[in-house]
């Protein structure tokens, strides 16, 4: 088995971890915020566990045994909702949700951008560019809107 497997892996759980904080923590500001930021990061992980699964795949894995590795990453989810919770202030859900929510909500535009970016620089089509330059400005347009509701 490659080391990339392995690395895939690890930076899965990382990943699972920081989006059970963002769910917990989306929670303790309201139903609706949590059923939002809950559908958010299922959308964003149905492709993203296809594609680790294929990454494990190349690497050595059989099909079973990716299957559950890639099941076992879905456990820092579980500890990072844990952990949001448990971190709750006394002072009350307020305080646990002024650092949690920035501090994923940045890490999620950080590996979006940093995913997004290199790929419309190197782009030759122009209108490729605007496709994908449109999707992001709709994105964050939709995000808004529901805010606002």
């Amino acid at each position: 088995l490659q080391i990339s497997g392995y690395l895939n892996l690890l930076a899965n759980t990382i990943d699972n971890f920081t989006h059970g904080l963002a769910v917990a923590a989306s929670f303790l500001v309201s139903r609706k915020v949590g059923f939002l930021t809950t559908m958010a990061i299922l959308l964003h992980e149905i492709p993203h566990e296809v594609g680790d699964f294929a990454i494990l795949l190349r690497a050595g894995f059989d099909r079973w045994s990716a299957a559950k590795m890639q099941l076992s990453t879905a456990l820092g989810g579980i500890l990072g909702a844990c952990f949001a919770i448990c971190a709750q202030s006394p002072k009350g859900a307020g305080e646990t949700v002024a650092w949690i929510l920035p501090f994923t909500s940045g890490g999620f535009l950080y590996i979006a951008l940093v995913n997004v970016v290199p790929d419309l620089l190197e782009e030759k089509n122009p209108w490729n560019s605007l496709q994908q330059i449109l999707l992001l400005c709709t994105g964050i347009t939709v995000m808004v809107l529901l805010t606002l509701t």
